[in-house]
């Protein structure tokens, strides 16, 4: 099959062929407003966000643009706490909280990310996004239901043909082929084998002639010329995270700011040690001491509880040795200016395709 040529400037009603990239941890409502005003398609991560704050951001943002946007949730299902995979993990990080000073007693229990369900889906049926993404598959048929009876679209990140395959079937709208490139966490539900795991040149091709829906390239991608390059290829559209990381409206800490303007953004690696899960970031000290992938990190999300408190006791050093500093392969478009400024100077080309 070859993939279609509707653009996601169609499919989505949007101007520029541009999704932001949602990024848990690092942004509010504001960064999408700013896309989202600016042409492109803004989005909202909704992971680690309770009912109550999800209606808050979703009517801040509804309020500020009249444009569409994108709202993203994970479709991870949690697993079992295990008491002994916890004390490993503690017994690992022991060290550091001796050496920082820290307390085991600081350490919060419970995941700190919610896989989408029926309440969150009860605050969406209020405003009707226009497009909802999903992360690691997607979830339940029912759940998806309502959102296609408001007219809203329906897209998820696939990090293998087979993944994008799956959705496909599954009635997606669009695919979001993630290259191994991407920044955060890898998107895979399939097989979570990283030998699976290829770059977005690759990866995107081989995708778009699997499937018959509009595919949406991400990974690497900081400038017009990576655009172009991706529509070269047949993508529907991009998707841009790293990029936006330094602009006005973005909550990127100050330890992360930095790291992202220093030679360390040159090496980055996927990481486990952070949540549980494989996501790439800027290659810190606890990355290079414990991993980048150990054995002993508890399955996502529940790796963050234990080593949530160095994060805070290093932050307040402004050091960034435990911090998850995502950041993707190309960090060379990240600017501090407007998200605006960002989302024109990627489709700032005379002729994408």
């Amino acid at each position: 099959m070859e993939g279609l040529t509707v653009r996601i400037e169609e499919l989505f009603g949007i101007e520029l062929p541009i999704i932001q990239a949602p990024m848990a941890g690092v942004q509010d409502y504001r960064l999408a407003v700013a896309v989202s005003n600016a042409g492109g398609l803004g989005s909202l991560p909704c992971a680690m966000l309770s009912e109550e704050r999800l209606a808050q951001e979703l009517e801040s943002l509804s309020q500020q643009t009249d444009r569409p946007y994108n709202v993203n949730f994970f479709c991870h299902t949690p697993p079992e706490p295990d008491s002994g995979v916890e004390g490993r993990w503690r017994a690992t990080l022991l060290p550091y909280y001796e050496e920082l000073g820290v307390e085991l007693t600081s350490i919060t229990s419970g995941p700190s990310r919610t896989p989408f369900n029926r309440q969150a889906l009860a605050v969406l049926e209020t405003f009707k996004p226009p497009v909802v993404s999903f992360h690691f598959g997607l979830p339940d048929p029912e759940l998806l239901a309502p959102i296609r009876a408001w007219g809203g679209k329906i897209i998820a990140s696939a990090t293998t043909v087979q993944e994008a395959i799956w959705l496909e079937q599954h009635g997606v709208d669009a695919i979001i082929a993630q290259g191994l490139e991407a920044g955060g966490h890898r998107g895979f539900f399939l097989d979570k084998s990283i030998a699976t795991q290829v770059g977005i040149f690759a990866l995107l091709p081989q995708i778009i002639q699997a499937v018959s829906v509009p595919v949406i390239a991400a990974g690497g991608i900081a400038d017009a010329q990576g655009v172009a390059a991706m529509m070269a290829l047949g993508a529907a559209g991009v998707q841009v995270g790293t990029a936006y990381l330094l602009c006005d409206e973005a909550q990127t800490s100050e330890v992360h700011r930095a790291a992202l303007q220093s030679d360390a953004a040159n090496t980055t690696a996927l990481t486990n040690l952070f949540s549980g899960g494989a996501a790439r970031g800027i290659v810190n000290r606890v990355m290079q001491e414990l991993g980048p992938m150990s054995a002993d990190a508890p399955p996502f999300p529940l790796a963050t509880p234990a080593i949530a408190p160095l994060r805070a006791a290093a932050e307040a050093q402004q050091s960034g040795d435990f911090s998850p500093l995502w950041a993707g392969q190309n960090v060379t478009g990240c600017r501090a200016v407007s998200a605006q400024v960002i989302t024109q100077a990627l489709a700032n080309i005379e002729e994408m395709r």
